[in-house]
This record gives C-alpha cells, sequence and structure tokens, in this order.
C-alpha cells in the first residue's frame, strides 16, 4: 500500500551561472530558523569548496533541509555551468519538482536551457523564480515571456506553461508571488513549494530500494552513499545487496551502518528512515554512483539516468622538468593515477585511461573549466604533474568521422559584431542568429566545433575590450568541418639556466609580451612569453650586462619592463599547443616545451 508523505517535499535549483541559485538557498535558511539570531553567517553558505568561493560558481551539487510549517523541505542546490552538467543530472533523480531560477535582467541564457531539458526529461513540476528584481535594469515582466517562449520551443507540455511565477531578490530575502505587493520575506516561495511540488510517495511496506545519487567519502566511515528511498525503509545495521541495472545478476552484500538525514547543513544520524527520504548511509564500501541498494530477499535495481559523455581529453604525465620534485609531495606515477580513478568515485562526467606509457594518463571531461577544476584541486593538495594541450573526442559513424558542437551566445556592443563574426568563422563556426537584445547589446548564436573555442578565451576578451558576455553549451555530435588554423602567436622560450634578469627580460619584451618578472627561476626549453608574430623564438633571459669600467652606477635599474601577463591555468590550457606542456605545481604554473634541448628541438622540427 502506497503511502503519500505529505510531512516531506524534495526540491532541486537550477539555473544558469551566477543567476542566483547559492545565494537563494542562503535566504531560504537563514529564514527557516535553522540559525541562532546572533550567529556570524558567511554569504553563500552552500559553496564550502574553496574553489567554489574563489570563483563564485557551484562546482558540487549540495543538499540542505528546512522546516516550513511543519513540512520538511530537502533542497539540492546544482550547478549551472555545463561542464558540471553531470551533478545536475544525477540529482535530478532524487527530487520531485525543481525551482529554475533565471535573472530578471538577463533573462533565459544558455545552461538555462541546458538545465531545463534535464527536468523536462524526468517529468518534474516546475516552479519559475525571477531573480534579480532589485537589479538596475530589471525587467521581470518580459522575462516572464521570454521563459514562456522557451518552453514552447522546448516542446514543453501545456501543464508547463501554466507554472508558477515566483518574483525574488535572494540577496535581500525577498520573494513574491504579485510584484505590486511589498514583502519582507520569501514565504511566498515557500508556500508555492507546499502547494505545487507533489509530496512523495510509495510504498513503505515493500521490499528496499534505494537508488544511490551522490557518492561522498570520510576518512573515518569510508565511503558514504547519498539517494533517496523509492520504496520501503532503511534501518540501521539492516542486510542489504549493492545491485545495478548493467549488472543485474552481480550483487554485493553489504550491512547498512548508519543511516544520516539531512537537517539545514548538517547530516543527523536516525535509526530508520521511509519511503521519499533523501538519505545518507554508511557501511556501503564497494557502492558507485547509479547502483541501487535493495533488500536481500528483492534485488531489483532501479534504472539510472544516463550521463552525458565527456568531450575534450587531456593527457597527465609525471613531471620530468629540471625542476621535477621541488615542490611537490606526491609526484609518482603511482600517486598520480590513484588519485585520478580515487576523482572516478565521485565525478560520473570524468574518465581514466592508462595508456602505453606508465607515466601518463588519458583523462577526459565535459569541457576545459570541468578539467580544470580536477588540476587545481589536485596540486592545491600537494600534487606535481604535466598537462598536455586539450583535445576534443571525435567519433566514427558510418564511417565518417563526427566531432562534438557547442552552441555559443555571445552579447557584444555592435562595434564588435564584425571582428567576431571574422574570428569564429575562421574557427568554423556557423551563424544561427543575430538579434537585438533587450540589455542593449547584440545577442549572436553561433555554432562551432568544440576545438574551435579551443585557446579562443583570450582573444574574445581582448577583442572586446572585456565588455563582451560568452557562454557556450554542448549541442551534439555533428560531422567534421574541416582543419581550424593554429595558434596565430608564437612562444619565447628560454635558451639557458638560471634566474630571469632585468637585462634579459628587457631583449625578450622586445620580442613579445612576458609572463615572468626578474629573479624568475628559468630552465631551457621554458616558456617565458608570447611573440605575435607567430613564430618561436629562443632567448637567453639570464643575460647579465657586460661589466665596463666606465659603466655608470644603477643602468640596470634603469631599464622598464611592462608587467608580465599573468597566466591562469585557463589561460595555460588556451595557450598551448601540441608541443607544448603545463607543468603543474603546488605553488607554480610554468609552460614549456616538450623537448628542453633547443637542438634536439630543432632537429625534430625538421
Amino acid at each position: 500500500m502506497d503511502i503519500i508523505r505529505e510531512d516531506l517535499r524534495n526540491i532541486a535549483i537550477i539555473a544558469h551561472v551566477d543567476h542566483g541559485k547559492t545565494t537563494l538557498v542562503d535566504s531560504m535558511l537563514k529564514q527557516s530558523g535553522i540559525f541562532r539570531k546572533n550567529q556570524v553567517l558567511e554569504d553563500r553558505i552552500m559553496d564550502s569548496d574553496e574553489i567554489e568561493r574563489e570563483r563564485g560558481i557551484t562546482i558540487l551539487s549540495k543538499n540542505t533541509a528546512i522546516d516550513y510549517k511543519d513540512t520538511k523541505i530537502n533542497i539540492i542546490d546544482t550547478p549551472g555551468h555545463a561542464d558540471f552538467g553531470g551533478e545536475v543530472e544525477r540529482v535530478l533523480k532524487m527530487v520531485d519538482g525543481a525551482i529554475l531560477l533565471v535573472d530578471a535582467f538577463e533573462g533565459p541564457m544558455p545552461q538555462t536551457k541546458f538545465v531545463l531539458k534535464k527536468a523536462f526529461e524526468l517529468s518534474l513540476p516546475i516552479i519559475v523564480c525571477i531573480n534579480k528584481i532589485d537589479r538596475p535594469g530589471a525587467r521581470p515582466m518580459e522575462v516572464v515571456d521570454e521563459v514562456l517562449e522557451l518552453f514552447i520551443e522546448m516542446g514543453a507540455g501545456e501543464e508547463y506553461l501554466d507554472s508558477p511565477f515566483v518574483f525574488a531578490s535572494a540577496r535581500d530575502g525577498i520573494a513574491t508571488r504579485n510584484l505590486d505587493e511589498d514583502r519582507d520575506d520569501i514565504a511566498d516561495l515557500f508556500e508555492v513549494v507546499l502547494e505545487y511540488i507533489p509530496a512523495p510517495q510509495g510504498a513503505v511496506e515493500a521490499p528496499l530500494q534505494l537508488l544511490i545519487s551522490t557518492i561522498d567519502y570520510s576518512d573515518y566511515v569510508g565511503r558514504i552513499g547519498i539517494g533517496r528511498i523509492e520504496r520501503g525503509s532503511v534501518q540501521a545495521n539492516q542486510e542489504a545487496v549493492i545491485v545495478n541495472q548493467d549488472r543485474i545478476d552481480d550483487h554485493e552484500g553489504i550491512r547498512i551502518i548508519d543511516i544520516y538525514e539531512f537537517e539545514g547543513l548538517e547530516r543527523v544520524k536516525v535509526k530508520e528512515s521511509q519511503v521519499g527520504s533523501i538519505v545518507a548511509v554508511t557501511g556501503v564500501e564497494g557502492i558507485n554512483i547509479g547502483d541501487t541498494i535493495c533488500d536481500v530477499e528483492d534485488p531489483k535495481p532501479l534504472p539510472f539516468v544516463s550521463i552525458s559523455e565527456p568531450t575534450i581529453v587531456v593527457t597527465f604525465s609525471v613531471n620530468d622538468s629540471p625542476f621535477a620534485g621541488q615542490e611537490g609531495k606526491y609526484i609518482t606515477s603511482r600517486q598520480i593515477k590513484d588519485r585520478l580513478f580515487k576523482e572516478l568515485q565521485t565525478d560520473v562526467s570524468l574518465k581514466v585511461e592508462e595508456t602505453d606509457s606508465t607515466d601518463a594518463f588519458r583523462v577526459s571531461g565535459r569541457g576545459e573549466l570541468h578539467l580544470s577544476v580536477l588540476i587545481e584541486n589536485m596540486r592545491r593538495e600537494g600534487y606535481e604533474f604535466q598537462i598536455s594541450k586539450p583535445k576534443v573526442l571525435y567519433r566514427d559513424v558510418d564511417g565518417k568521422r563526427y566531432e562534438p558542437m557547442e552552441i555559443v551566445t555571445i552579447d557584444v556592443f555592435e562595434e564588435h559584431i564584425g571582428v567576431i563574426i571574422d574570428k569564429l568563422g575562421r574557427r568554423r563556426g556557423e551563424l544561427l542568429d543575430i538579434s537585438e537584445s533587450n540589455s542593449g547589446y547584440s545577442r549572436l548564436v553561433f555554432s562551432i566545433p568544440a576545438r574551435g573555442l579551443i585557446g579562443y578565451g583570450q582573444e574574445f576578451m581582448a577583442d572586446t575590450r572585456g565588455n563582451g558576455i560568452f557562454n557556450s553549451v554542448f549541442d551534439r555530435y555533428g560531422p567534421y568541418r574541416g582543419d581550424i588554423p593554429a595558434r596565430q602567436m608564437g612562444s619565447i622560450i628560454s635558451f639557458g639556466d638560471g634566474e630571469a634578469t632585468t637585462y634579459g627580460l628587457h631583449t625578450a619584451q622586445d620580442r613579445g609580451t612576458l609572463f615572468i618578472v626578474p629573479g624568475t627561476k628559468v630552465y631551457e626549453g621554458m616558456i617565458v612569453g608570447l611573440n605575435p608574430k607567430g613564430v618561436d623564438v629562443e632567448i637567453n633571459v639570464c643575460r647579465t650586462k657586460r661589466q665596463t669600467n666606465i659603466r655608470a652606477a644603477g643602468s640596470d635599474e634603469a631599464l622598464k619592463l611592462s608587467p608580465p601577463r599573468e597566466m591562469s591555468l585557463e589561460n595555460a590550457l588556451e595557450f598551448i599547443e601540441d608541443d607544448e606542456l603545463i607543468e603543474v605545481t603546488p605553488n607554480t604554473f610554468r609552460l614549456r616545451k616538450r623537448i628542453l634541448d633547443t637542438g634536439a628541438r630543432l632537429r625534430a622540427r625538421k
């Protein structure tokens, strides 16, 4: 017999990057009464990861729960960037509805369509929240029309056209169903959730089915499986089996040790939990995302969403530069391999493969940002390694080569339209649409191979003088569009070993833009700058001025150097070519040639 859990709601918050998901969850938590009145709280409470706080984006989905009018509302804050779409796809299996957040100024953006598509595929009810109504230039009623147009464009059923709309300022903690009403809280949003999101239901007396959608890890209890109880109930110390839809006959027996439910930001231990609840369980060492924990007597797995395939690959290899081992704590191939395969336990969108070399591993992800976050995390943990130029993953379909295609949406001022169309045209981009956007920009929509976007970010910022808005989302695999011209800039390469001097860098500066400052330790084959003329040049940046009897005191100090270009990890991934690598250490990013010896490099070029 099925029961309806009227005391429970499970929702996800989905949106484009920077439309205010995490800020809205902050307000929901603060107004639910889970914190003391005098408790000091940071902004973006849910972004607990260091990189998330630095970049202002959500990377990992987070679970929390609040109580409102005797009803527990489980909330999942999801990433908005398409590179972390794997997180969104799997956590939507845990909820019964979603709050779609849309910026009242920008309106629906590319990732809005991406996350919405996933919700439609699971037939989840949608509450539309028009956020940032306090923003200058906000146009909430126009954005309502744009959202409805998007629903129609995506073929949504009639029930979605009747979705409720709520207007909010997440920053100020205000939400209202009527723009003409003055509110000082977000109670209207809570009421809409209770009214519109269906209560979970299921057979509480039936054999257990708990679908695992997320994996966490603790040094004390090992792997922790997080998921929703789809059928039955679960008790502490219960015997169960792990089953997967792809391996129905392969059962692994386990004992569930502890069960936790979510309350605020905490996990609270419970003795038993029933159908519809989102729980974390321990004692599940062999568990993987997509597995079902079942009753021993009835091991029937549940279907899981198919996670989109990776589109970009890089090679991780052991650092073999002259500075290898000076900064890293973990530097061997075994340590790097173990760390990469450990990442697979929690990231379903990642793929790791061994190569012919024991010192190199192919790592595939959803995009440059997806991979750069993994690289940054490993660097901060003390790992040292090298990274190759990102490449796209091709497919063969009926003997023809297919490649990942992206839909790119660009908002720029009118004077920059010509250079954008020219640059993306050379990168095999096709202009699909051009229109006047309500934000004062012109909006251009392109279909372009994913490989055409590698290395374009820096050019785009330069061409638009930092005023353009660039968004891309994976579209499909399409026929190969032909060759794309290589990087237009060359590298300035150190000819010797030692410390860079002002005199040596002043000479190099005449050939292009520098990446380093005087006093930086360099080695032969290390890249110290870029040459806009498109050819590689070798310069001795350690050279000092020859001493003479008539040399004026302080003449070296009179040399003027332009500020160097600081290369972030994303900049470096965009810049390097096939014959170059990024040396990643806990303290430094260095760019280098694969072949460090100048003579050997010249012979290889011939």
